[in-house]
């Protein structure tokens, strides 16, 4: 099983990036897929999640309205689309899979693997 988080890079507050978390070794239609981001000196927070389906998604307060989640499984690969950066975005954002397919919470403890983080810096 594996997940590999790309896309982030520097980017000017007000920018946009998109971020991908390409599956492989199991079948993505079974899983849901969560988003989080872990800055410096900070503990790891949930950013978005979609169910299996691609139905049912959930987004951070602090995201909403900024962020998209959405997923196309014949890719095997689950997309966050980040508009209006800001500066408190810099982190590093992670991607995870859940067997709980419809369950869309932002709580690491119900995904059961990770990937490798890519790195977000938006500058002032």
């Amino acid at each position: 099983v594996q997940l590999q988080a790309s896309g982030g890079g520097l980017v000017q507050a007000g920018g946009s990036l998109r971020l991908s978390c390409e599956c492989s070794g199991f079948t993505l239609d079974y899983y849901a897929i969560g988003w989080f981001r872990q800055a410096p000196g900070k503990e790891r927070e949930g950013v978005s999640c979609i169910s299996s389906s691609g139905i049912n998604t959930a987004y951070a307060d602090s995201v909403r309205g900024r962020f998209t989640i959405s997923r196309d499984n014949a890719k095997n690969t689950v997309y966050l689309h980040m508009n209006s950066l800001k500066p408190e975005d810099t982190a590093v954002y992670y991607c995870a899979a859940s067997v709980w397919a419809e369950l869309v919470v932002l709580t690491s403890g119900v995904y059961d693997y990770w990937g490798q983080g890519t790195q977000v810096t938006v500058s002032s």
